[in-house]
């Protein structure tokens, strides 16, 4: 079985950290990251700076950074000036967002489901008119901070929205970390009626510690592409005492235990995860990066 890691921690991982990040730093986590061996690497965001400040630079960092051949940049866009700043800044493939919760859409982005639909949709013909691809985010797909439970239903819905105005993949993330594997599977079995399971990837937050435990039920379940963030970097403004994504070397610890090859450096990845979280002042949310470490 082949496994494709979707490297965010440059992007999600980085947006909501309080403490200043420069640009130096960022771009010399996005190269470490690709020189270990990560295929793709979501390197930025271009949001206002006004929302996410810790993004105000990801135009300079696409300048700057040293492009390995093979390897996606991914950035984050929210609408069309955002996407042409994208395309200015030279990004090759751009992502989306939509929420699968009401509540979670009114307070990250001020407006309804059926509204952001309608934002990307200038997005989505931009890109296919330059050829762009173009990756799909659904959050809160287990529960939102502010409805509660969210149906599997609605999140097969926003998934087939977004398949249908173009996007390749929909990565569906559960933002506040509350999913369990049960919980997991049944999202996926929906989603994967509305839109194939090869459409489908998951996106994993580790609040409640059940991160590996997610990527594994989802792997039983057939899905092959997950996001994780080195060192579990990350967070949720709007779900308090929520930690970060899935750590990425705790995806391929995982991973490399049940026998999948990734063509990714453990090793070094454990050391980029340790030196990140130490320039930021916290602490290393990987236990694998921790523990393969003092190992050594």
């Amino acid at each position: 079985m082949s496994v494709r890691i979707v490297e965010v921690g440059p992007r999600d991982g980085l947006q909501n950290e309080a403490s200043f990040v420069s640009v130096e730093t960022k771009v010399e986590l996005v190269e470490r990251l690709a020189g270990a061996g990560l295929r793709v690497v979501e390197a930025g965001s271009f949001v206002s700076p006004r929302w996410v400040p810790q993004m105000a630079d990801s135009s300079e960092v696409f300048h700057r950074i040293s492009r390995i051949q093979g390897v996606i940049y991914p950035a984050l866009v929210p609408n069309l000036q955002g996407f042409e700043a994208a395309m200015a800044a030279g990004v090759t493939e751009v992502a989306v967002f939509v929420a699968a919760s009401e509540g979670f859409s009114q307070k990250n982005i001020a407006c309804s489901r059926a509204e952001s639909l309608e934002r990307l949709a200038p997005v989505m013909a931009a890109a296919a008119a330059l050829g762009v691809a173009v990756r799909g985010y659904v959050s809160c797909v287990v529960a939102c901070p502010f409805d509660g439970p969210v149906a599997p239903a609605e999140v097969a819905r926003m998934a087939a929205r977004l398949v249908e105005m173009g996007c390749y993949e929909v990565s569906l993330g559960d933002t506040i970390g509350v999913g369990t594997a049960g919980a997991v599977r049944r999202v996926i079995a929906e989603a994967a009626q509305a839109v194939g399971m090869r459409k489908i990837a998951m996106h994993f937050h580790d609040t409640y510690g059940q991160g590996v435990a997610n990527v594994l039920a989802s792997l039983e379940a057939g899905v092959s592409v997950f996001d994780a963030a080195v060192g579990g970097l990350g967070g949720c403004p709007f779900a308090p005492g929520a930690t970060g994504n899935v750590a990425t070397e705790d995806v391929l610890f995982l991973l490399q235990g049940l026998g999948v090859e990734t063509e990714i450096d453990l090793a070094a990845v454990a050391e980029i995860g340790a030196w990140m979280s130490e320039k930021l002042g916290r602490v290393n949310a990987s236990r694998a990066g921790n523990a393969i470490r003092k190992a050594r």
